[in-house]
């Protein structure tokens, strides 16, 4: 998605109040909950520069989470629980074979969402591209990370329209970020049939594994793709335009869904 207005920063500027390395904690496989209450804890920390800017990087046990613009139609059609959580956006899939990673990162004044969001996008659509997708890109009107229907994927297998290959959702507190990214590397796609992901009904979700024809376990990505977000938030990596087409913002003019 191309920004709607120029950035509060330039492009080559940082935007991260700390100019102090990214403490980047792989964590391994780690329960929903029991990462959110880690979230929380860094995000206070943070808050009150008892830290620093911290990078989590994760895969969870198999788990449905729905930000505040899930509706109820978008909810599992087989019964299964879901996590109800303070990010935006609405319904989606965690599980294993999915690389999670959650910036705890004090913004710089004036706070700038849009950027943010962006920055994030550009490291994902570098790594994914440098790992040999090389069309993944933009949608205007729809967070995330895609796939254009016109390029075909090595396994036949995938999905053949428009394909998202990785997610965003984020919270900002006091100019503290939580929340984040999840790029689907070898994760099946199994779970994404119970559920209307991200409130879209009119494109499909797909994987690096499925794009690329071999299997493509987290661990090939999670250098590069931190490596690119370090880049991104200190404006080394500037926000190119991406996109490949446009569509309508599943979220807007909704509002918060009853808890």
């Amino acid at each position: 998605m191309t920004t709607p207005r120029e950035p509060f920063f330039p492009a080559d500027k940082s935007i991260r109040a700390s100019q102090a390395p990214l403490d980047v904690r792989d964590v391994g496989l780690v329960d929903y909950q029991e990462a959110w209450a880690m979230q929380a804890e860094l995000a206070d920390k943070r808050g009150r520069d008892e830290v620093g800017d911290t990078v989590l990087v994760l895969e969870h046990p198999f788990t449905y989470t729905a930000g505040k613009r899930t509706q109820p139609s978008d909810l599992p059609n087989d019964g299964s629980p879901v996590v109800q959580v303070d990010r935006g956006g609405r319904i989606t899939w965690h599980g294993e074979g999915q690389l999670v990673v959650y910036p705890i990162v004090k913004l710089a004044e004036p706070v700038d969402v849009v950027d943010y969001v962006r920055r994030l996008e550009e490291a994902i659509i570098a790594a994914v591209r440098t790992a040999g997708v090389a069309s993944a890109g933009r949608i205007d009107g729809r967070s995330g990370v895609w796939v254009p229907a016109a390029t075909p994927a090595k396994d036949p297998a995938a999905p053949t329209r428009d394909r998202k290959i990785a997610a965003l959702g984020i919270r900002i507190t006091r100019g503290v970020t939580m929340h984040g990214l999840s790029l689907n590397c070898s994760n099946s796609l199994d779970a994404y049939g119970h559920i209307i992901a991200c409130g879209i009904d009119d494109a499909d979700v797909t994987t690096m594994s499925l794009e690329l024809g071999r299997q493509v376990p987290t661990s090939e990505l999670k250098a590069p793709l931190i490596g690119a977000l370090d880049r991104a938030l200190a404006g080394e990596l500037a926000v190119a335009d991406h996109t490949f087409g446009s569509a309508p913002d599943p979220s807007k003019g909704l509002r918060r869904s009853p808890r």
